[in-house]
């Protein structure tokens, strides 16, 4: 039986908790600010440090190597140099959020992409839990982080601003979720570009001049970069930018776009 220590009882950490111990994993008591750390490492297979990034480094300086115990973060965009004191290590990333142990747990058992550097371990534990595994090196991580990023908290961002354009007007949030739900699901089917729709990639630019034209003006810069990933996308073009100019008064609409 594997057992683990987790260092750190937030959402991440619950969440892995309630995971390995549905999967017959012995998991120690969660650490927490303030636990002494200095033998955490001893009497388990596993340490899991799940801290917000900035504190794994001093986390895992704080606690004592064993030479069989495997030290791990969650971190996505950090390296394995945090962990350097400690002979085995490596980290495990799950592509998906953890908002409170129980949801967490329920898509870290539900076939999860994970992404693992370093020590075989962490492949084994994501394994373990039902997932699909991808190894992401080093010098990968802030890339790949960044791609995590825009597929959660950017896609969340953007919906922030529907649910503010259709307040506007009346309408809810969930007015648009079937759309968004349809638009992910023919990005699965289809991939990105065949499943893109919309007056960017027609070249409907007089509809874009009224979009602009009808929404605040604070949220015309975030409309216009959605535009332009449009066309990026539509064109094929990497580095395609666009900016759509609104003159009001002559009721004209340039774009300029240069790869």
């Amino acid at each position: 039986m594997t057992r683990v220590r987790i260092v750190g009882a937030g959402r991440a950490g619950t969440s892995f908790a309630a995971a390995f111990t549905a999967v017959g994993f012995d998991v120690e008591p969660l650490l927490q600010r303030g636990d002494d750390l200095t033998r955490a490492a001893e009497g388990v297979d596993v340490v899991l440090i799940a801290t917000p990034d900035a504190a794994i480094g001093v986390v895992a300086a704080a606690i004592d190597p064993q030479p069989n115990t495997v030290m791990l973060h969650l971190s996505g965009a950090q390296t394995l140099a945090s962990l350097a004191k400690h002979p085995r290590r490596g980290s495990i990333h799950p592509l998906l959020p953890l908002p409170n142990a129980e949801i967490g747990a329920e898509r870290l058992l539900g076939g999860a992409t994970f992404a693992v550097a370093g020590d075989p371990v962490a492949r084994e534990l994501a394994e373990a839990l039902g997932g699909r595994v991808v190894d992401v090196a080093d010098d990968d991580r802030a890339t790949y982080h960044a791609a995590a990023c825009v597929a959660a908290n950017h896609v969340v961002g953007l919906l922030g601003q529907v649910e503010r354009l259709a307040r506007g007007i009346g309408l809810d949030l969930e007015c648009f979720l079937g759309l968004t739900r349809a638009a992910l699901a023919d990005v699965s089917t289809l991939g990105p570009q065949r499943a893109l729709t919309g007056p960017a990639v027609r070249g409907d630019w007089a509809t874009l001049e009224r979009h602009l034209l009808a929404i605040p003006e604070e949220e015309r810069p975030a409309y216009d970069a959605g535009v332009s990933l449009a066309l990026q996308l539509a064109t094929g073009l990497p580095g395609l930018g666009s900016t759509v100019v609104v003159e009001p008064a002559s009721a004209v609409v340039a774009v300029d776009a240069a790869s």
